[in-house]
């Protein structure tokens, strides 16, 4: 009776376990699908989730009118969700947990002026470039004279937009990496704390920085240093790895410049560096 009873044991752990591992087997092919099958799961529910955070130009609210969004990326969003037949619906999202965002599928892409990276690559499928970028210096026009070089940032205080490509070019460059690195939520910030003199320095996007700084501008009595451009970017849309919306996107933003919306996107928004061009 023991010897029988064990056998019987060893037959139920045995169709156990393969209904365990035919369940984890089944659950990877459906995640694999759903990635594969993004565009579909997108279209039936009707509306593209678009992660982002306030940064003007990219994606910012009009001062004329408050509950408008608006920027370059906020109206190349829309004329590219027009051309796929969906709605955007635009989330300010964490800048540093958009990954996480992304895969929980709390959000569908990331467009917000995102450095294409090759570390991001390890989650994110990037769509074509759209737009060139560097990093550069925003300090207090009283302070210009202090701050010419990153030389004399050495002993600064540098505020930067967490895991952003900002924090990653004051990390990797030998005078900036000697200063206090203040971490905030995002580059609008950064600006914030200089204007509040809680920074001496904002290492934020150029595409930002010429757009939001200088005469006529909320931070007229912020500067960009000149002479320092902290490497060149590219900007891109991040999507779920796998993702065959990636595709889609690629073609209507190629449409777009060929029927000439990107042109006037950029006529009204100067400071953007677009790289698209029409096809020969």
């Amino acid at each position: 009776m023991k010897t029988r009873g064990k056998q019987m044991m060893k037959k139920l752990l045995t169709g156990i376990i393969s209904v365990l591992i035919l369940c984890v087997a089944l659950a990877g092919c459906g995640g694999q699908t759903a990635q594969t099958d993004d565009l579909a799961y997108i279209q039936e529910k009707g509306t593209l989730k678009i992660g982002i955070t306030l940064f003007q130009p990219m994606n910012y609210y009009d001062e004329s009118e408050p509950d408008k969004l608006v920027g370059f990326d906020t109206e190349l969003a829309e004329a590219v969700c027009e051309k796929l037949g969906v709605t955007p619906e635009f989330v300010v999202i964490d800048w540093d947990q958009k990954v996480i965002e992304l895969q929980s599928k709390n959000i569908d892409c990331i467009w917000n002026g995102m450095t294409i990276l090759e570390e991001l690559k390890e989650n994110i499928d990037f769509s074509m470039p759209y737009s060139g970028n560097m990093q550069v210096c925003v300090v207090s026009r009283d302070n210009a004279q202090t701050f010419q070089s990153t030389a004399d940032m050495t002993d600064a205080k540098i505020a930067v937009e967490a895991e952003s490509a900002g924090q990653k070019a004051v990390e990797g460059d030998e005078s900036l990496g000697q200063a206090e690195l203040i971490s905030v939520g995002a580059q609008s910030d950064a600006l914030m704390e200089v204007k509040a003199g809680t920074a001496d320095v904002a290492v934020i996007d150029a595409v930002m920085a010429y757009a939001s700084v200088g005469e006529g501008t909320s931070y007229s009595d912020l500067t960009v240093v000149d002479g320092i451009e902290l490497g060149k970017e590219e900007y891109g849309i991040g999507f779920r790895k796998g993702s065959n919306v990636v595709d889609e996107v690629n073609k209507a933003l190629q449409k777009l410049t060929e029927e000439g919306v990107v042109e006037e996107l950029q006529a009204r928004y100067p400071s953007v560096l677009v790289t698209l061009e029409k096809a020969a």
